[in-house]
């Protein structure tokens, strides 16, 4: 016999004692089979033949049960049973349900020798030939006394909590169905749940369905709402608001079970919604405030859902005569009347709100709902135009209204801004309701440096639309500010107004229009030695400002213009608004030959009484009566009623807005000392209001 080849043996070959050594598979093999070994004698495994006696009997057996092989093999093995087992035929029950399926799994009390009992998990498997006679039985034997033990601690401490816990508990199988519950939810609910189904627990108003089904993470890994709840109903009916948290588990048998607790939360609820309240609502009238008009957008824009909407900002006319008059109390009462209307009378697809003093805004997520923007804005203003009692007087009110559609990348302050930039346009005396679409904030502020630079370099321009007598003569021009844009093209007042109200360069620009009027209008030709005046209109530079009549002095002076041929044309309501001072200033103007304007009269609240003591000299009718006069007789009576009224107090009328033959025939017939409109021409460039001129004869001065 030939040696074994050293390299065909490789490293199993032992040297230099000779044999093999064991590779170190081996070794993990014998020691695996070690342990399983051990493992096995915490098992009892013995035989039994066919009528039950003990044929077979291991280490683990003995250890277990306490017999010798020499003292047990041939005996009966009920004798393992309690003696009221073996009386029932318990043993024998477990062998015929081992012939019957092959195998039987069991737990219970089984006896040791010395009498002692034992917790175990018992495996029958029958055993048959290979023709299917039974030859007898594998019995496998487990003591799991000290498990079963632990067990019952736990259950134990389980229960003791799961009945003297604070908070409500209880276990549901997987149909949702309370499989038990505890005291304190009983007592929180007002009855015995065992048996309910959790849909019955919950009350009609939570709509988000069954417990288990409601969305709560078993990984605990997503953030929760510190202030989500579900809201379950007591026995009486009322609603009991409960913070709920459910988690999985699984019986002994392998079923799944959730176990959901349940904590009380309703005073925290209704107190942060108190708290949410106060912070989101005006105080005075119970609308919205600003807070809670951006928890309205919010939700729309970034859910993009603005395709229809639109917010309207509302301003109250002359509301500060209110507070002066009856004081603020009065005051407040009246917007509570006002907000009353608004919450009480407005299409379901619209929220009110307000912001300051006396600013209400109105946010309509869908505009079609309501007829359109304009039927929408319409009704409003007639929601605030009202008569209201207060401390026994009637009280007067109107809105100015601006109104915006929502732009899909708009934000929300765009929004408000673009609806607050058509309220000042209506507000400046272009009617009280004015439409304006919404301007992101990267080109409100980017148009405000444009026209900051394009007023610092002369790049404005203006145009001026004629104003004639009867006679057909031009005895006046309207200077009206024009922006030719690199971008945008040319620009209008509607355009340009609201970005230098935003910009805080109102003022500014009424200085740079009444100076460039001026110095252009002293060039204008003079037929017949008739000089024409300008007129200009402004806004920010107001009379009550400090250096008013010294700004108005030194554009005259520095243009050399006669003072006589300069007109001021201001809204209606900024004379109302006047104190002592100003109207004093205004005065002294006057006696130098300036004159004042009252622009779209008769939409503001000046009475009789008052305008006879205003500082202006001309009137002039508001376009909306003049529109209206050749098919409404009530226009055609208020146009009469402001041109009388302007006669009988030595003011002149001059009528804005005309458009066709028809208006100006009747307005001639009334007495209306001049005309403005695009019936005799549009606003027109500097050049051609030159040309405009020649063929026209200045024959009279206003």
């Amino acid at each position: 016999m030939n040696a074994p080849d050293e390299d065909a043996l490789g490293d199993d070959w032992d040297e230099p004692g000779g044999g093999f050594r064991q590779s170190e598979a081996q070794v993990r093999a014998e020691a695996l089979i070690g342990e399983l070994a051990a493992d096995l004698r915490e098992y009892a495994i013995f035989a039994l033949d066919v009528d039950g006696r003990v044929s077979s009997w291991n280490a683990g057996a003995q250890k277990i049960k306490g017999y010798a092989s020499e003292e047990i093999i041939g005996r009966q093995f009920s004798i393992f049973y309690p003696p009221d087992k073996v009386a029932a035929g318990f043993p024998d029950w477990e062998l015929s349900q081992a012939v019957a399926h092959g195998f039987f799994i069991d737990r219970g009390w089984r006896l040791r020798k010395d009498g002692t009992r034992f917790w175990a998990h018992v495996v029958i498997t029958a055993q048959r030939s290979p023709t299917g006679e039974l030859e007898g039985f594998i019995k496998v034997t487990r003591d799991e006394t000290a498990a079963r033990t632990q067990r019952q601690r736990s259950q134990r401490r389980f229960t003791d909590l799961f009945e003297l816990a604070p908070v409500g508990i209880a276990l549901l199988d997987e149909s949702d169905q309370v499989l038990d519950a505890n005291r304190a939810l009983c007592d929180l609910l007002g009855y015995q749940l065992h048996g309910k189904v959790a849909a019955e627990l919950m009350h009609p108003s939570d709509l988000a369905g069954g417990l288990i089904s409601h969305p709560v993470q078993e990984s605990g890994s997503r953030r929760r709402d510190p202030l989500s709840y579900r809201v379950l109903a007591r026995s009486d009916g009322q609603p009991v608001l409960c913070d709920v948290r459910c988690a999985a588990s699984v019986h002994d048998n392998g079923n799944r079970f959730w176990l959901a607790v349940f904590q009380d939360v309703t005073e925290q609820v209704r107190h942060a919604e108190v708290l949410h309240h106060q912070a989101t609502h005006d105080q005075t009238t119970g609308m919205l405030n600003r807070q809670g008009v951006n928890e309205v957008l919010t939700p729309m824009l970034e859910g993009g859902a603005v395709d229809r909407a639109a917010v309207l900002f509302c301003d109250l006319d002359n509301f500060k005569r209110i507070n002066d008059s009856l004081g603020h109390d009065a005051g407040d009462e009246l917007l509570v009347a006002l907000a009353q209307r608004l919450v009480n009378e407005l299409p379901d697809s619209c929220t009110a709100a307000r912001l300051y003093g006396d600013e209400f805004l109105l946010i309509c997520s869908d505009v079609d709902a309501c007829g359109g923007l304009d039927a929408l804005t319409k009704e409003v203003s007639e929601l605030l135009r009202a008569d209201i009692p207060l401390r026994d007087r009637l009280v007067s009110v109107t809105a100015s209204i601006g109104a915006a559609m929502v732009h899909h990348d708009a934000t929300i302050d765009e929004a408000i801004r673009a609806a607050d930039a058509a309220m000042f346009e209506a507000k400046r005396g272009h009617g009280r309701i004015s439409r304006t679409g919404p301007t992101t904030s990267r080109g409100q502020l980017t148009l405000e440096e444009d026209l900051r630079e394009a007023m610092r370099h002369d790049r404005l321009q203006l145009h001026y639309q004629p104003i004639l007598a009867q006679d057909g003569s031009v005895v006046l021009a309207e200077a009206l500010v024009r922006w030719m844009h690199l971008d945008r093209g040319l620009l209008a007042p509607g355009t340009i107004l609201p970005v230098a109200e935003q910009g805080g360069l109102l003022p500014e620009l009424d200085r740079w229009v009444l100076r460039s009027a001026l110095r252009e209008a002293t060039g204008w030709a003079q037929p017949h030695g008739q000089p024409v005046g300008v007129s200009v209109n402004i806004s920010g530079l107001r009379p009550d400002a400090p250096n008013f009549g010294e700004e108005v002095s030194s554009a005259i002076s520095e243009s050399c213009i006669a003072p006589d041929r300069v007109v001021v044309e201001m809204v209606e309501t900024s004379y109302v608004d006047l104190s002592a001072t100003p109207r004093r200033v205004m005065s002294d103007l006057a006696r130098t030959g300036v004159r004042f304007a009252m622009d779209d009269f008769g939409t503001g609240y000046s009475s009789l009484a008052r305008l006879k003591d205003l500082p202006a000299q001309i009137v002039k009718l508001d376009r909306r009566f003049v529109s209206g006069m050749g098919s409404d007789p009530a226009d055609l009576g208020i146009a009469r009623a402001v041109v009388e009224l302007a006669r009988a107090m030595g003011r002149t009328c001059i009528a804005e807005g005309v458009e066709n033959v028809t208006q100006h025939r009747l307005l001639n017939s009334l007495g209306v000392d001049a005309c403005q409109g695009f019936w005799f021409s549009p606003p027109l460039p500097a050049s051609e209001f030159h040309a405009f001129l020649d063929s026209h004869n200045a024959a009279a001065v206003i």
